[in-house]
């Protein structure tokens, strides 16, 4: 479990691809001394285990799964990464509860500078849409950002300086593809009213012991 607070830019020392599968390893300046083999670290949104450490760099294993559904396969040797350690109980939860489990890959619609903060358009697929609620949370390469407006292919944020200096959002175009991690709580609520539940009803509440009916 993650937070969307972005630890560090990384960058990708290495990136092999064997077939189906692939190997990545990052330098960062975050200290690993208390990162275990088989801990988790989410790479620009990804949650990934960690096999491998040195001094200022880890190694984490590509799935067929990763490098289908998240842009970690578009990444090269001196990419920058957003980087951010598992959620510890030490911690505070300054975002909001990202699982790592990338839902789509959204591309970025539109880059509007507004002095020195951003507005940003993105645009994901059309079977995210419910899941996705105006000043809900959702997830765009690791960093929690709340939706200000729903559009009709995607929605908009506003980020703001702290976030651009912190962040690999700066460096990406109009045209860029993102990882989108949408909130977890949406998606419950999603699958709850799609398993034909549309409603809360007096009999709803009876039964769930809000009161007694006569």
């Amino acid at each position: 479990m993650f937070t969307g607070i972005i630890e560090d830019i990384g960058k990708v020392k290495s990136i092999e691809k064997r077939g189906a599968f692939g190997r990545i390893t990052i330098e960062t300046s975050v200290s690993l001394a208390e990162v275990a083999i088989g801990d988790s670290i989410a790479i620009d949104g990804a949650c990934l285990t960690v096999t491998g450490k040195s001094t200022g760099s880890f190694t984490a294993d590509l799935s067929d799964e990763t490098l289908r559904v998240t842009t970690l396969g578009d990444l090269k040797s001196g990419s920058a990464v957003n980087l951010e350690r598992a959620l510890t109980l030490s911690k505070p939860l300054g975002g909001h509860l990202v699982t790592g489990h990338v839902d789509a890959v959204g591309t970025i619609k539109r880059k509007t500078a507004k002095g020195d903060s951003i507005d940003l358009e993105v645009d994901i697929p059309a079977h995210q849409m419910g899941q996705a609620v105006k000043k809900g949370s959702i997830t765009v390469d690791g960093i929690s950002l709340t939706i200000a407006e729903l559009t009709a292919t995607g929605f908009k944020v506003a980020v703001i300086p702290h976030t651009l200096k912190r962040t690999t959002l700066p460096g990406k175009p109009e045209g860029a593809r993102v990882n989108i991690e949408t909130d977890l709580i949406a998606k419950y609520v999603e699958k709850y009213f799609n398993a034909g539940k549309k409603g809360v009803s007096e009999d709803f509440l009876a039964e769930h012991g809000f009161f007694k009916k006569n």
